[in-house]
C-alpha cells in the first residue's frame, strides 16, 4: 500500500507506450502525465519551488506569480495550495478552459491576456504583465520558468536518467520545445554521459524558437513567441517543425486506439513520425518520444469538433492513422 501526504508525491516515471500498433513504426512514448497535475510540468514546478524555498527566495505569506499557457500553471496551483502560498497565473486567450478551471479550483487567481505585444506576441505580453505585478507588490515571487536553471535540472536529474535506464540502447530521443527546459535537461544528461543519442527537438510551426517566423498558433503548450533564453542549440541534433493540423491528426489517431493525449504530445508524436519517415533504416533504431500531457484538458479544443472546424476546417478528410508523409522542408539537421 502506498500512502502519500503531498499531492506531488504521485509521479510515475517509468511508463512507456508502444506506438507501433497505432502508427506502424518503432516508437515508444514516455508517458509523463501520470501525476495529479497531469503533465511533465510538475517536475519543473516542484524543482523551482523547492529551490526557491531553500534559497530563501520564497517565504510564508508570499504569492507565486508565473506566466503559463496552462500546464505549469496547474502544477504550481497544486503545489502552492499544498504548501500554503498564493498563486497568480498570467496566461492568454489560448489557455484551455479546463486548465483555467483547475487552477481556480486550487485557489489560484488566473489573469488572461488577450492583447499581444507588437513584437513578441501573447507570450511577450504575459511576461511584461508579470514584471509589472512584481514591481507593484514585493510579496509577489516570480520563479521565471524561462530562465530558471531548476527547470532543466529537474529533467537532467529525473526524466533523462529514467529513459536511459529503460532503453540502454537508445538511438534517438524526441523532445518538445516550449521553454526548452525538458529539452535542455535531457540533452545535457546524454551529452555528459557520452551516450551516442541523437536529440531531436520538436516545435510547432509559428514558433520562433529555432528561427522560424512568428505565426498565429491555436494550441497551447509547445512553441514560443520569444526565443527561450535557456536554449543551447549546440546540444540539439535535429529540429522538426509541425503544423498544428498534423498535431490534431495524431491526437485523434491515438484517441481512436484508446490513448487520450494532449496537444503537446500530439505535436511530439507527429514530429517523431515525420523524422522517422525522412530517415531510411529508421525501423532498426531504438526511439523514444516524451509525452508532456494528458488529453482531458483539451476536450474543449483539440477534441471538440466545433472548435476544430472553426480553426482548421472539417476533419472529415483527415487520415490520422498512418505515419506522417515525408516533408523535407520541415526537418532541419545539424542545428
Amino acid at each position: 500500500m502506498t500512502v502519500i501526504s503531498a499531492p506531488y508525491d504521485v509521479n510515475v516515471d517509468d511508463v512507456f507506450v508502444d506506438l507501433k500498433p497505432v502508427f506502424g513504426v518503432p516508437l515508444h512514448l514516455k508517458y509523463e502525465g501520470i501525476n495529479l497535475a497531469g503533465s511533465v510540468k510538475l517536475k519543473a514546478a516542484l524543482s523551482m519551488v523547492l529551490a526557491a524555498e531553500s534559497g530563501g527566495i520564497l517565504s510564508p505569506g508570499d504569492v507565486l506569480v508565473e506566466s503559463s499557457s496552462g500546464n505549469l500553471g496547474v502544477a504550481l496551483s497544486m503545489i502552492a495550495a499544498h504548501r500554503g502560498y498564493g498563486f497568480v497565473c498570467v496566461t492568454d486567450s489560448r489557455c484551455n478552459p479546463a486548465s483555467k478551471r483547475m487552477m481556480e479550483a486550487y485557489g489560484a487567481r488566473v489573469l488572461v491576456i488577450s492583447r499581444p505585444d507588437k513584437v513578441h506576441g501573447l507570450l511577450g505580453a504575459r511576461i511584461e504583465y508579470v514584471r509589472r505585478l512584481c514591481e507593484y507588490d514585493p510579496n509577489y515571487v516570480w520563479l521565471n520558468q524561462y530562465v530558471n536553471e531548476h527547470n532543466w535540472l529537474a529533467h537532467y536529474r529525473t526524466t533523462a536518467p529514467s529513459v536511459a535506464a529503460e532503453f540502454p540502447e537508445l538511438d534517438v530521443l524526441f523532445v518538445g520545445a516550449g521553454t526548452t527546459g525538458t529539452l535542455m535537461g535531457c540533452a545535457r544528461y546524454f551529452r555528459e554521459q557520452q551516450r551516442p543519442v541523437k536529440i531531436v527537438a520538436v516545435d510547432s510551426v509559428g514558433s520562433v524558437t529555432f528561427g522560424g517566423p512568428a505565426l498565429t498558433r491555436h494550441i497551447p503548450g509547445l512553441g514560443a513567441g520569444i526565443r527561450p533564453q535557456m536554449l543551447d542549440r549546440s546540444l540539439v541534433d535535429d529540429v522538426v517543425m509541425v503544423p498544428e493540423q498534423d498535431t490534431l491528426e495524431r491526437c485523434h489517431a491515438m484517441a481512436k486506439q484508446g490513448f487520450l493525449f494532449g496537444g503537446s504530445t500530439g505535436t511530439v508524436v507527429s514530429g517523431a513520425l515525420r523524422w522517422l519517415a525522412e530517415h531510411p533504416g529508421s525501423e532498426r533504431l531504438t526511439t523514444v518520444a516524451l509525452s508532456p500531457d494528458q488529453g482531458d484538458r483539451y476536450l474543449d479544443s483539440v477534441y471538440d469538433p466545433e472548435w476544430v472546424e472553426q480553426h482548421f476546417g472539417s476533419p472529415g478528410g483527415w487520415d490520422g492513422g498512418a505515419a506522417a508523409p515525408a516533408r523535407p522542408a520541415l526537418v532541419t539537421s545539424g542545428v
